[in-house]
């Protein structure tokens, strides 16, 4: 271990609650780029992964427990657990000084614990009362480096949007559900042609329990999260609130519609934006092109656009079909895809924890 004296005379060390995870898998991938920021790094997950031994570059970490003892010596910690527990744990590795940086959605609204996205308000990093800081949903993230820029030209008025939600949003249960979907409907090619055929073989073979609300194999399924109200979604709610927040636009009208696809990785959003002022679509792709984090793949004559299977494992946001509302000059219509995994959580967590690190 590094020394514990003074934090200013050596490199800050961190934990990673939740390391064997779908998105924790993924911060230990993205980590040997950036080690040279940390000291010493602990690796904890659930029961039945403790005692595994994960490689970070030419590290070998053996997983401990979730509990106490892990938090001993820790500056600043990068948490992906369930929120049942995150809160509870979260809260003990802040009551100890540790800087807590949380995926979960148990932080992100509270007034007094910043939403931070590094290229949007990195400001905020400091602004953190509770010793947490949060980390915005990834559906949001896919899109909110391009709002931004957006909205720094134009001024943000309204906001309409779809999105296209990958299997992993999920996790790794997520995964290994479609992946078992698949399984099963493989080589029959009569299949999708009868009412419900897809979802009785589906649920003959694997049984009716799933992460998700319908099959989603061969099918789109309009429902994410749970319902609260109104005929929404817990996850159209997110992506008004947490888009608010980040944008620091409290008023800000959001309509979002929530669609999960057979995607195994890389969340897709098409918006429907309205500004206080005329846009114009050559100078919003200028403004995109020279935006750090955003790729733009535009040309409809190609025709050339973003998929998710092209820019899964990417690090930027892939924006393209731009185009200015029909009869509508201060609109804009365009479609973006980001790895909801990669910059969606683990690389901006890890991001966000190296501003926490120049800060100590």
């Amino acid at each position: 271990m590094a020394p514990t004296s003074p934090r200013g005379d050596r490199r800050p060390n961190l934990g990673i609650v939740g390391g064997t995870g779908a998105v924790g898998r993924v911060v230990l991938q993205v980590l040997p780029m950036r080690r040279h920021v940390w000291g010493a790094v602990s690796v904890a997950a659930a029961s039945e992964d403790v005692g595994h031994v994960v490689r970070v570059g030419d590290e070998d970490l053996t997983v401990a427990p979730v509990g106490p003892g892990f938090f001993d010596d820790l500056d600043v910690a990068i948490f992906d657990i369930p929120p049942s527990i995150a809160g509870e744990w979260v809260e003990h590795a802040a009551a100890r000084g540790i800087v807590c940086i949380d995926n979960s959605t148990v932080f992100r609204t509270a007034s007094d614990v910043p939403l931070v996205v590094p290229e949007v308000n990195p400001h905020k990093v400091g602004e953190r009362p509770r010793g947490i800081i949060a980390n915005p949903g990834a559906t949001v993230m896919t899109m909110i480096d391009v709002l931004a820029v957006l909205h720094g030209g134009w001024e943000l008025q309204s906001l309409v949007v779809t999105t296209f939600q990958a299997a992993s949003g999920l996790g790794r249960a997520g995964i290994a559900r479609l992946h078992d979907e698949l399984d099963v409907i493989h080589g029959d090619r009569e299949l999708g042609t009868r009412p419900g055929d897809v979802r009785r073989l589906v649920e003959h073979e694997l049984g009716a329990a799933s992460p998700f609300p319908a099959p989603l194999a061969l099918n789109i399924i309009p429902f994410v999260g749970h319902h609260v109200g109104a005929g929404w979604t817990s996850e159209e709610t997110k992506v008004r609130d947490e888009t608010r927040k980040i944008l620091d636009l409290p008023d800000l009208p959001v309509s979002a519609t929530c669609v999960r696809v057979p995607v195994v990785s890389t969340h897709s959003v098409t918006v429907h934006a309205t500004f206080g002022r005329r846009i114009d679509v050559d100078q919003a792709r200028q403004a995109l092109v020279e935006a750090p984090g955003v790729v733009v793949l535009d040309d409809p004559d190609e025709p050339e656009f973003p998929t998710p299977n092209d820019v899964v494992g990417a690090d930027p946001r892939f924006v393209g079909r731009l185009r200015q509302g029909q009869d509508a000059p201060t609109t804009l219509d365009l479609f973006i895809c980001g790895d909801n995994l990669r910059k969606g959580a683990a690389l901006n967590m890890l991001q966000t924890a190296e501003l926490v690190a120049a800060d100590l």
